[in-house]
C-alpha cells in the first residue's frame, strides 16, 4: 500500500483532479488547505486585512492563494501509475512550475479503511 501527497497549486482544477483520481480507482481522498514557504515569505498566503468580524464581501472579494493538498492511500504500484498519468493528463506534466508537487510513500499498515461499498 502506498500513501499519495499532492500538493495542487492551481485551485481550479481541483475538481478535474478530484475526478481524474476516482477515475483512476482512488475511493476516498482528503483535501486540506495549504501553503508554501514561497508565500508565506511574500506575505501571499496571510489575510491580515481581514476585520475581527469580517462581512461575506470582505472574505468573497480577495483572490485566494491557498493550495490544496490532497492526501489518499492506495492499494498497488498500478493504482499510484494512473494517479500520477490522470494527475500529468489535467496539469501537465509535473516537472513544470506551477503544477504541483506529488510524493508516494510506502505504508506498513492502515487501519480505519473501508472497502468500497456497491
Amino acid at each position: 500500500m502506498y500513501m499519495i501527497l499532492f500538493v495542487l497549486h492551481d485551485t481550479n482544477s481541483l475538481e478535474a483532479v478530484l475526478n481524474g483520481w476516482e477515475s483512476a480507482g482512488v475511493t476516498g481522498i482528503t483535501i486540506l488547505p495549504s501553503t508554501g514557504l514561497g508565500r508565506i515569505r511574500t506575505n501571499a498566503a496571510l489575510r491580515e486585512d481581514l476585520p475581527l468580524i469580517p462581512r461575506l464581501e470582505d472574505i468573497l472579494c480577495h483572490d485566494e492563494q491557498l493550495n490544496r493538498t490532497l492526501f489518499t492511500i492506495v492499494k498497488d504500484d498500478a493504482t499510484v501509475a494512473k494517479v500520477k498519468d490522470a494527475t500529468e493528463r489535467i496539469l501537465g506534466d509535473l516537472c513544470n512550475p506551477n503544477t504541483g508537487i506529488m510524493a508516494v510513500l510506502p505504508v506498513a499498515q492502515v487501519y480505519g479503511l473501508q472497502p468500497k461499498q456497491t
